[in-house]
């Protein structure tokens, strides 16, 4: 008799020992029907209230989870893990030498390395299952039935080539990625494939966020409805009631738009996309990489500086006037690690090629920018307004199709990527998001602004 999920939660020679309590209801009753299991009439009252669904009658192919922060999303997600490598035998559909790869990807490194932690626990708490430990190091664990157990930070070249019959995409809400503005779509379209010859299942699970990527679209298009695809929303003490209320209550006085995301699993209405991709792809000429300085042109520069240690890029963009349109000719990104004097230096020589004696940027670290920039014998003007109010006022000259963009995948991912926020004060702001950049975004909003305001400083009849 083969061991189901619900066994391995409540048998003591498992892991009833952590799972089998009654503060492991919820989990026990999502899980037991994501496979299809008969709900018993606790588990069913449970189930009906975190999926908005009649008792299951099959098991459901992907698992969309959407859970308040502590609510045990962690320890769930390794127990998926576990099972699937250690009680599911796949080798009858393996070829010679192929091995059966459980995946758990993560926002990041520090992620994977806390969810490998539980997984590794599991494994090591029972002598049974250590014994089919093959081989071990810090990121995957190989065992003697063939089934390998990996963990990944989130990125679509790191799914490929695998056969798979579990993939679990944790925090998926927060993936952010160097290549891709839209990593989640990106990546789950490349697990499908993976887990084709296995029958494999996807298990996404994430506390909320803003109300785009591929957890609301799915969870805006099948919560509550009876289909292959399982989507559960449950608010943190609903899947784990043993954490405080008070815990819960102080954060809502804290931050109420905040804590209705983190704990009650509610997607934020007070955080928006500020640019679609498809207004930005109108924007942007592609082919075009930069544009060669023109004699008679007067150009404008603005820069985002960096101190060359951090996460942040020091950026530079050089645009123009042609008509109505605010063009930009040339933009260029230096990421850490790098020399403030080197990349100041460098800037200066592209920006005297466009006879720009005056570059405008931020306040940033005071007088630091001002003096290397006075040593290349370039002018650095401290910007009127804040980065927020730069985004603000870009947004028109966008959507109009006033602006022509260089072709540039940062560009465009941090462009797509930035966050309209609502305060409570009714103000908004425009900045990247969770993880996010917005160094050469600020940059290209700096002299596309800067150059709208030329324009509407023209007479009427040059507008035409």
């Amino acid at each position: 008799m083969s061991v189901t999920i619900r066994d391995a939660m409540i048998d003591p020679a498992l892991f009833g020992g952590q799972f089998g309590d009654e503060s492991f209801l919820g989990w026990r009753a999502l899980l037991a029907g994501f496979y299809g299991l008969p709900l018993q009439d606790d588990e069913l009252d449970a189930w009906q209230q975190i999926t908005r669904r009649s008792a299951p009658t099959s098991a459901a192919e992907e698992l969309w989870l959407v859970v308040g922060r502590r609510g045990g999303k962690s320890q769930a997600a390794a127990l998926l893990a576990v099972f699937e490598a250690c009680f599911r035998d796949y080798r009858d559909k393996l070829s010679p030498g192929e091995r059966a790869t459980v995946m758990v990807l993560a926002a990041d490194r520090k992620q994977a390395r806390s969810a490998f932690r539980y997984i590794t626990g599991l494994i090591e708490s029972n002598p049974m299952l250590a014994a089919l430990v093959e081989r071990q190091d810090a990121e995957s664990i190989d065992l003697t039935n063939r089934c390998t157990i990996e963990v990944h930070t989130a990125s679509f070249r790191a799914v490929r080539g695998y056969s798979t019959p579990l993939v679990i995409a944790d925090e998926i809400a927060f993936w952010r990625s160097e290549d891709s503005a839209n990593p989640d779509k990106e990546i789950i379209n490349a697990i499908r494939p993976a887990m084709a010859t296995l029958g494999g299942r996807l298990v996404a699970l994430s506390s909320p966020y803003a109300r785009r990527g591929e957890l609301w679209e799915t969870y805006r298009r099948d919560f509550g409805k009876e289909s292959e695809i399982l989507v559960a929303q449950a608010p943190s003490r609903v899947m784990n009631p043993t954490l405080p209320a008070r815990v819960v209550e102080r954060a809502l006085e804290r931050d109420e738009a905040s804590a209705k995301a983190e704990y009650l699993a509610e997607f934020r209405s007070d955080v928006e996309a500020f640019l679609t991709r498809e207004v930005v792809e109108a924007c942007t000429e592609l082919g075009r990489i930069e544009l060669p300085p023109i004699t008679g042109t007067r150009y404008t520069a603005f820069t985002d500086p960096a101190g060359g240690s951090g996460k942040d890029a020091f950026t530079l963009a050089i645009g123009h006037l042609e008509g109505s349109v605010a063009v930009v000719d040339a933009i260029r990104s230096r990421k850490p690690p790098f020399s403030p004097e080197a990349v100041v230096a460098e800037f200066s020589d592209l920006l005297k090629q466009y006879r720009i004696s005056s570059v405008t940027g931020d306040r940033y670290a005071g007088e630091f920018p001002r003096e290397l920039y006075r040593n290349q014998g370039i002018t650095y003007e401290i910007a009127d307004r804040p980065r927020s109010d730069l985004y603000r006022d870009m947004l028109p000259l966008m959507n109009s199709g006033r602006v022509s963009l260089p072709e540039n995948a940062q560009l465009l991912k941090e462009l797509v990527s930035l966050e309209r926020r609502t305060a409570r004060s009714g103000k908004d702001t425009i900045d990247h998001g969770p993880g996010g950049h917005d160094d050469l975004a600020n940059s290209v909003a700096g002299v596309v602004t800067t150059l709208g305001l030329k324009r509407q400083l023209r007479p009427f009849k040059d507008w035409l």
